[in-house]
């Protein structure tokens, strides 16, 4: 079995469990947790199966596994003690009898898949072994950029839910009042990161796909569309939107001065 291979067939089986402990408490939201842990399990695997010494690919595995591992730790304590997402939830509803099957192809299994082709270049960074160079420098830079970006955004939109008095507002400080969802943004910049760790490495342009893949994701799929479609009725939402890049951060925008009829 080819690197690639067993990478597909441990994401398909790491899914597979993950579905099989969502059965009992019916909460699909699991898998959420696992999307990041299971990058850097699939990280190492390509480590082993590759055998990998060089130092670009510990060093990606490892700032996978810290990527990973921290995403997953923060889901967790952001979704623990609520229940199933709302998304699962409204999937569960409109097939109540179903979906505990349904699940294991539409949500699992196209998580599962998805995450392996967003790996490819862990695969490249691992499988080839070209001389450390400047795309590696400029590697590192945006990995660390990206990482700077979601932590402190998750950090900082978390405090802000924590204090009661902003309940129902929209949170527009630290880095949310330059980008709209900086934690998307650092995630999108990870990846960007990792594609050039392969291509540095020596690995084919196609593992670049990883990358495009989650930036699309990101910011006209499942990530920013997704969520902003429930934002759009609150308080404030509208004058946010106006002033606040949705996904590049850029300087706040002047609020257009109302019109005089």
């Amino acid at each position: 079995m080819t690197p690639l291979a067993l990478g597909a067939a441990v994401a398909g089986a790491a899914f597979t469990a993950v579905w099989v402990a969502s059965l009992r408490p019916r909460d699909v939201s699991l898998v959420d947790r696992f999307w990041g842990p299971g990058f850097a399990l699939l990280a190492w695997v390509y480590v082993v199966a590759c055998a990998a010494t060089g130092p670009r690919a510990i060093a990606v595995a490892t700032l996978a596994s810290l990527w990973g591992l921290r995403l997953g730790w923060h889901l967790h304590l952001r979704n623990r003690g609520h229940g199933e997402d709302r998304r699962y939830a409204a999937m569960r509803a409109r097939s109540p009898h179903t979906f505990a099957w349904t699940s294991l192809v539409t949500v699992f299994g196209l998580q599962a898949a998805l995450q392996w082709v967003v790996a490819w270049p862990l695969w490249a960074s691992a499988a080839q072994a070209a001389p450390w160079g400047a795309l590696d420098a400029i590697a590192i830079a945006v990995w660390a950029v990206g990482f700077v970006f979601e932590t402190v955004g998750d950090a900082q939109l978390a405090a802000f839910r924590r204090d009661p008095a902003n309940r129902g507002r929209i949170m527009d400080r630290g880095l949310w009042a330059w980008t709209r969802h900086p934690n998307y943004f650092g995630d999108a910049c990870v990846w960007w990161a990792f594609g050039v760790f392969g291509v540095a490495a020596g690995g084919p342009l196609w593992t670049l796909v990883g990358p495009v893949v989650m930036t699309i994701l990101l910011a006209g799929v499942s990530g920013v569309p997704m969520l902003e479609a429930g934002m759009r009725d609150r308080p404030g939402w509208a004058e946010y939107a106006e002033r606040t890049s949705a996904f590049v951060p850029l300087p706040p925008r002047r609020a257009r001065p109302p019109r005089v009829t």
